[in-house]
């Protein structure tokens, strides 16, 4: 039976809801996700309809543990592209989860390759999603490209030019990635550290540094990652042995995102910091940022005074910028800071430090 017989027979639409649906399919290309964004059904119910009709089990891969060898088996672009992941090999079978249960051609392909009889299971989509990211890591299409078009045994970082590397579309495209995740989890820093054992990245999100899961070949391009940060930040790509700092203005799904880089040497490459800023989500009220009653009277006191000098201090994040950006978007005023996160209008932000100061105007 069709989906749309299913779904009026099962009175989770209506007709005129169903119309709704199909013109609503055209772009995205399926019923099931079209009725879904719609909210006419919720993504369980159509799992649950999907999965009786066809005899498949409807599960949750939320905190599946899959063995390495069974991670292995299909390869990342295919994991990432057609959005399935594969749970556990048993007597000959493989089992899978989709979101999709009618591309039978992806699932044929990895039956193909692996020899193995595809047993496939339902699952949500925005699950499979995050499975897929915490074992196959960020950029983990990409980087598995980036390296089938290498020797196996070829070292990048020292066999070829990472200021040319970072220039290639796949190097540009990990960036990227690495950039538009942080945005998504709502990061306000990325922490990018080459160790001993391969590069490793971190996000801080509500205050908290997490360990994001990464592909192992990612490490060979570390270089190029660096590089690449440094000429989307237009800092000097050939200097490796002194601090640099720099700024990134991106646009993501229609949002204003402001990075502020900062690169520094480390024992086993350059490290980098990245603060994230969504102007989207910035919040221009004293009160919103959790100002206390007493302490924003004594501050609007001090504001109206003719002149003066105003210290504010904390840790990173903890809305000094915005505390300057409320009060004086709207007069002239000097800022002094060891290293500005938001260039504000109406504002002149000196950068200091032991040996020098440059001057910035917003």
């Amino acid at each position: 039976m069709r989906l749309d017989d299913l779904l009026l027979e099962n009175k989770l639409l209506t007709d005129e809801q169903l119309g709704e649906a199909r013109a609503a399919a055209l772009s995205s290309g399926r019923l099931d996700v079209a009725v879904v964004e719609l909210g006419y059904a919720t993504e369980s119910d159509v799992l649950k309809l999907l999965g009786d009709s066809m005899g498949m089990d409807v599960v949750s891969v939320q905190d599946a543990e899959v063995a390495d060898d069974v991670l292995k088996l299909i390869p990342p672009r295919t994991v990432f592209r057609q959005q399935v992941f594969p749970l556990e090999r048993q007597n000959g079978s493989l089992r899978v989860a989709v979101n999709n249960p009618f591309d039978l051609a992806t699932l044929d392909e990895i039956s193909d390759r692996t020899g193995l009889h595809v047993e496939p299971v339902l699952a949500p989509r925005a699950e499979i999603a995050n499975a897929i990211k915490n074992h196959f890591g960020v950029g983990g299409e990409t980087v598995g490209a980036l390296a089938a078009e290498a020797r196996p045994t070829e070292d990048i970082q020292s066999t070829l030019d990472s200021d040319e590397l970072a220039e290639e579309a796949s190097v540009i495209k990990l960036v990227n990635e690495i950039l538009h995740e942080a945005v998504e989890q709502r990061t306000s820093d990325v922490h990018i550290e080459p160790t001993e054992r391969g590069l490793r990245i971190r996000y801080r999100i509500d205050g908290l540094l997490q360990v994001q899961a990464l592909p192992p070949e990612i490490h060979r391009f570390s270089a190029a990652i660096v590089s690449r940060l440094k000429i989307m930040s237009k800092l000097n790509i050939v200097e490796k042995r002194l601090p640099q700092d720099g700024r990134i203005q991106l646009r993501i799904r229609g949002r204003e995102v402001d990075v502020r880089v900062s690169i520094i040497p480390m024992t086993f490459g350059e490290g980098v910091v990245l603060r994230i800023l969504d102007k989207s989500k910035m919040k221009y009220d004293l009160r919103g940022i959790g100002m206390m009653d007493d302490h924003y009277d004594l501050w609007r006191k001090l504001i109206l005074l003719p002149h003066g000098i105003l210290l504010v201090t904390g840790p990173t994040g903890s809305g000094k910028s915005t505390t300057f950006t409320v009060r004086f978007r709207r007069s002239r005023t000097t800022t002094s800071r060891s290293s500005p996160s938001r260039i504000l209008s109406n504002t002149s932000s000196t950068v200091f430090n032991r040996s020098r100061s440059t001057q910035r105007s917003g």
